[in-house]
């Protein structure tokens, strides 16, 4: 999870692909709609967002792919399909701008995360654009050398300060 995780935010599972595979134009919070036990797993942390998506359908949005594994001491009462869709939960002006840009563009919705805001659980939805393998390999290239720059600026100044 976040090292740094906002005030209030209880991470609980998160989508690290995503941000390898796509590049981020734009994130929303979304409440999602849980049926039974999926609460219960959800706050044990028995939820997985890899190859997760959402999708714009008749002015709702559904996200597709995410799985919830069922409560264990929930025995037949309150049972879900683990891999159904779910309905997202977002202000109707958000569900208009969504569909036109995924419409549009070559854009698509992934999930960066899931968490408990205060209380709720809560998903971050990504409005993304699709890498290429060359672009992968540029932004590893270009993280590699800021993480080197950083570690020669810190050993520049451990020498400084050693003075």
């Amino acid at each position: 999870m976040s090292p740094k995780a906002a005030p209030g935010r209880t991470p609980v599972a998160q989508n690290r692909r995503a941000r390898h595979d796509y590049d981020i134009v734009d994130t929303y919070e979304a409440g999602i709609v849980l049926v039974g036990g999926e609460v219960k797993s959800f706050r044990e942390g028995r939820v997985q967002l890899r190859d997760s998506f959402a999708r714009v359908q008749d002015g709702e949005v559904w996200l597709h792919g995410m799985h919830i594994s069922p409560y264990t001491y929930s025995s037949g009462f309150g049972y879900a399909d683990p891999d159904r869709s779910r309905k997202l939960l977002l202000h109707r002006r958000q569900i208009q701008e969504l569909a036109r840009e995924t419409q549009q563009g070559p854009l698509t919705l992934v999930p960066l995360s899931a968490y408990f805001k205060d209380g709720r659980v809560k998903i971050e939805l990504a409005l993304a654009r699709g890498r290429r393998e060359y672009d992968k390999r540029r932004a590893i290239a270009a993280r590699e050398a800021d993480m080197e720059a950083r570690r020669e600026m810190g050993a520049r100044r451990r020498r400084e300060g050693a003075r």
